[in-house]
């Protein structure tokens, strides 16, 4: 698969900053994660047996992940540097990883009970996020998340002095365009004051039974 803008950017430099700027594992900021996803889980009947987070970072969700579900956890991430740092930070609860991106994930269809992003389809060029979200339809057995920034229209934001990087829309309603089967679960809000993410909303669909 050809690398897009998006991805070379992501995967270098301009990455490696970002990592730079986004380094904090603290137990506050892993807790404060863990608080979050949770709400998010309370809402999966039954709770999923096995997570894949698709464009994982170093792995802040996944360690919060490991201290609310005994679910196996995976997760994949373009960028090698933080890859390596991902599968260091969460240890022997990291049941599988690769390097990949959201428009190649490396797992079976219908594999992982939830499939989810954060912060990750905003950096994906409108262009390439059908393609990236029919791969999280694909390999989610039963549901789907995503926290996103909102906004009602589609809009790119200039991003650290760079055009192209950062976009926002209602990744919700785009999900439902693409894949009209999916059930909407449950929706809500980040705030950045009482979540260690940026004010984001979130969605969770279910899919059909197969």
């Amino acid at each position: 698969m050809a690398v897009s803008r998006q991805l070379d950017a992501w995967t270098g430099e301009f990455g490696a900053e970002y990592l730079d700027r986004n380094s904090d594992v603290s137990d506050e900021r892993v807790n404060l994660a863990a608080k979050a996803l949770a709400s998010v889980l309370a809402h999966c009947s039954p709770p999923p047996r096995s997570i894949l987070e698709v464009g994982a970072n170093i792995g802040v969700n996944l360690m919060a992940l490991a201290r609310v579900t005994d679910a196996a956890l995976f997760g994949i991430e373009p960028f090698a540097q933080a890859h390596d740092r991902m599968v260091a930070l969460v240890g022997k609860r990291l049941a599988g990883s690769a390097v990949a991106q959201a428009q190649s994930i490396p797992h079976a269809d219908a594999s992982m009970d939830l499939v989810f992003t954060s912060g990750v389809l905003i950096h994906v060029a409108p262009q390439d996020l059908p393609a990236a979200m029919t791969e999280v339809h694909r390999v989610a057995r039963r549901y789907i998340m995503c926290s996103e920034y909102f906004a009602k229209q589609p809009e790119s934001i200039r991003y650290r002095g760079e055009e192209g990087l950062l976009f926002k829309r209602d990744f919700g309603r785009l999900y439902l365009e693409l894949f009209p089967a999916l059930t909407p679960v449950a929706q809500g809000f980040c705030w950045s004051v009482t979540t260690p993410y940026d004010d984001t909303t979130w969605w969770l669909f279910e899919k059909p039974a197969a």
